[in-house]
């Protein structure tokens, strides 16, 4: 796509390149009729229809384009990760995509960046050919003075252009879209550096670029859609399998067009030098054959028995050289090459021998791209996408975190006190209303409210009224049913376990993480028997559990003993 910062690709006619060590690659044995050629579109020369490809070119570089009726997106991906399944898939030809993962876990992208999708995810799309993937920008939080911070943008996804990706930062932050952002600025040189200035120094970094991957190309979905050519004809969508082994199957027939091509070389050359053999035991008749003869190639066949192959190359050779032949040098490079002949010979005729040969192939690959080297580094990087992002909600993320006191009375009304208030015995209520309960609490809290039939439901700190007056009845901030009432109100604690209880000495432990609800409706909690109610809701601290019935009896029991229950 030409560059990072949005540059069109450069002209063919304005760039001169010199071939890298992967272009070699690609190019190996293409002189020694490995593949076919065809005439190119003047006709004026030929052109290879395709290239040997000692490596999987298709996988690694990926592939993009569309045709009529159809497009092809094929990522890039690793190829230290390439080889080791082609390694796996030469011994298990029929392997899955499950099996075929644990080598390559995903894409690898020039550009860096990481991929939020789940290995279940990745394995469905290499299985069918088709999906997408979710890829992120990387960035890290850069600490400063004084508690000051910015997020730093390292890497940006595959494809996408920087510049405009900057823009639209800039336009949603000039249409006040952003609210947690302050300022952004571009410090890239030869590496990318994206600054990000937060709106104040409390802002959850998280939750800033949480913001910035909704509305931006911070975070792009890749396209898979592994569209092609089967046996160079026949457009289809392929597994990682399949492209692999098509590879593979590629290889072979390589393998096997080089050979016979060098076992045609190799026979010529031996006919070439059982003629010079000859020659070199009759060197003197030769030469005066040829000083004295008109048609010394007839004479030469004839008396010699040489072969038209033979008598052209003696003839070829100038007298000098004839002079010089020697006999052993002759015969060893004949021994040689019959050696060579037998070797290349068991090669085209034996499989097994043919796979093993490819599997040095691929392995003397791996080695010259290691993990550790600039080709067979991995870029892209693998992370699951914060928990909160599914149900991510900006309106939350713009609460500024103050401390509050939740006062709540017998009747049910709810206040939010500014500040931890430790004496409340100047609080007022309503008439002969009195203090249920009270707590510390922030403004980006859950409060939890248990109504006496079973029900519980969760508000917002933030949206309590304030501590001016006698507060708002909590019914009509949740839909609380008629008769019952409110049993209990407590902050929320992520992970804490709590002991519920009905009035009827039916008890269970739970965690509050599972009464956490979304709605005014709220979520069933217990459901008290015909005559009972829900009577209590404690924290399950301790091992043990105290109880005292109406008859004022006793009775201490293990808290292991009690069933924990999920809602």
């Amino acid at each position: 796509f030409g560059n990072i910062d949005g540059d069109a690709a450069a002209a063919y006619r304005y760039t001169e390149a010199r071939m890298t060590d992967v272009a070699r690659a690609l190019l190996d044995g293409i002189d020694e009729d490995s593949v076919d050629f065809r005439d190119n579109y003047s006709g004026d020369t030929q052109e290879p229809i395709v290239l040997p490809a000692a490596l999987p070119n298709l996988l690694a570089n990926g592939a993009q384009g569309i045709a009529v009726g159809m497009a092809t997106s094929v990522p890039p991906h690793n190829l230290a990760e390439l080889c080791d399944a082609a390694l796996y898939l030469i011994s298990n030809r029929a392997a899955t995509a499950e099996a075929l993962v644990r080598f390559v876990p995903g894409p690898d992208f020039p550009t860096g960046g990481v991929i939020v999708d789940t290995p279940a995810t990745i394995t469905e799309i290499y299985r069918t050919g088709r999906g997408s993937i979710r890829l992120r920008a990387r960035w890290h939080k850069e600490e400063g003075q004084r508690g000051v911070w910015n997020a730093i943008v390292s890497e940006i996804p595959y494809g996408v252009q920087k510049s405009r990706l900057i823009e639209k930062i800039a336009e949603l932050f000039n249409e006040k879209k952003l609210p947690l952002v302050a300022d952004i600025r571009d410090e890239s040189a030869e590496d990318i550096r994206i600054v990000i200035e937060p709106r104040a120094r409390n802002v959850d970094a998280d939750v800033m670029m949480e913001t910035l991957f909704k509305q931006t190309e911070l975070e792009a979905r890749v396209g898979v859609n592994m569209n092609v050519l089967v046996d160079g004809a026949v457009p289809r969508v392929v597994s990682l399998g399949e492209a692999i082994g098509q590879w593979l199957d590629h290889r072979r027939e390589v393998l096997l067009r080089r050979s016979r091509h060098r076992l045609a070389a190799i026979e010529h050359r031996l006919e070439l030098l059982a003629g010079m053999i000859i020659v070199f035991l009759n060197l003197d008749k030769v030469i005066k054959i040829i000083r004295e003869e008109d048609e010394p190639k007839a004479v030469l066949m004839k008396a010699f028995k040489l072969t038209d192959k033979q008598a052209n190359y003696v003839l070829d050779t100038r007298l000098r050289s004839l002079r010089r032949l020697e006999e052993m040098e002759l015969r060893k490079e004949h021994d040689e090459l019959t050696k060579e002949k037998g070797e290349v010979e068991k090669l085209i005729s034996d499989e097994k021998l043919q796979w093993k040969t490819i599997t040095a192939q691929v392995r003397e690959l791996k080695k010259k791209y290691p993990p550790e080297s600039k080709v067979g580094k991995r870029r892209t990087t693998f992370a699951e996408a914060p928990a909160a992002a599914a149900d991510f909600n900006l309106a939350e993320a713009l609460i500024e975190r103050e401390p509050v006191t939740v006062v709540v009375s017998e009747k049910g009304w709810i206040r939010a006190l500014k500040g931890h208030v430790q004496d409340l015995s100047n609080l007022q209520f309503k008439g002969d209303d009195a203090l249920l309960a009270s707590f510390f609490a922030e403004t980006t809290s859950k409060i939890l409210v248990l109504a006496s039939n079973g029900k519980i439901f969760t508000l917002d700190a933030a949206k309590l009224p304030g501590g001016r007056g006698h507060g708002e009845p909590i019914r009509l901030m949740a839909d609380i049913d008629e008769g019952a009432d409110i049993v209990t109100v407590l902050p929320y604690e992520q992970g804490k376990k709590m002991l519920a209880a009905t009035s009827d000495g039916r008890g269970f432990i739970v965690g509050q993480d599972e009464m956490i609800g979304g709605t005014r409706k709220g979520k069933v909690l217990m459901n008290p028997d015909d005559g009972a109610r829900a009577a209590l809701l404690v924290g399950a601290q301790g091992d043990h559990v105290a109880v005292v019935g109406q008859n004022r009896k006793l009775v201490v029991f293990p808290l292991d003993q009690v069933p924990e229950m999920a809602r």
